[in-house]
């Protein structure tokens, strides 16, 4: 089978305008790839000049797919939660402005931007949501990959997740609503991850984004 190659159109027309978030190199081995494998959250190895996904592969050997970093983008999710008066836990997720589903609150990390602060940051931009960094009960998690359906085997996520528990007793949750790239952003029951995916469906014939079914089943488990 040959070896797929594609980048979407939306990645280059980012280059196009001078997005930010796209790398304007097309030709990767261009890249000074020591400086960013020095500070890539999770080791990757180069093959011929080209990154290579840890988690590869995805079905998009060369190119960038949907994502317009090459090598790792790290990013940091708030995974907020809330417990009411009779005990029930809720999550806040945001709907995603591309069409890829419910997610957690997050996005990319800046440079030299610690990756707390960033989830702290991203959690106000997308749902209006201002919370207490400083509180005892925040517990920032170690960088992990996600399956994020947007990557290609030279172009992958890896998030921060950061634990932010609102504590007990809301008899009416914090207001929140979707915000920057986010097209609402609510509260969900959380007793388990099953629970999650049953109220998304019944609720906003919606389905979580393929990046954090694991790690939103992995948080509702602690």
């Amino acid at each position: 089978m040959n070896a797929r190659t594609y980048t979407d159109p939306s990645v280059l027309a980012g280059i196009a305008a001078g997005a930010s978030w796209a790398d304007p190199e097309m030709d990767p081995t261009r890249i000074d790839w020591t400086a960013r494998r020095a500070v890539a959250a999770i080791p990757f190895s180069l093959v011929d000049g080209r990154p290579v996904n840890p988690h590869a592969p995805t079905g998009i050997r060369y190119g960038r797919n949907e994502l317009g970093h090459w090598g790792e983008a790290l990013a940091a999710d708030a995974i907020v939660t809330a417990s009411d008066p009779d005990g029930w836990r809720w999550l806040l997720l945001i709907e995603r402005g591309d069409g890829h589903g419910w997610a957690l609150p997050g996005g990319h990390v800046d440079p030299g931007e610690e990756p707390t602060h960033a989830a702290f940051r991203e959690l106000a931009e997308e749902t209006g949501l201002i919370a207490d960094p400083t509180d005892p009960s925040v517990d920032t998690l170690p960088a992990r990959y996600v399956p994020d359906p947007r990557a290609s085997d030279e172009a992958w996520m890896v998030t921060v997740p950061v634990r932010i528990d609102l504590g007990h007793g809301w008899t009416v949750l914090p207001d929140v609503t979707g915000r920057d790239d986010a097209r609402r952003a609510v509260w969900v029951p959380a007793v388990d991850y099953p629970c999650v995916v049953r109220h998304l469906a019944a609720a906003y014939d919606g389905q979580v984004f393929p990046a954090h079914r694991d790690l939103i089943a992995d948080a509702l488990t602690r």
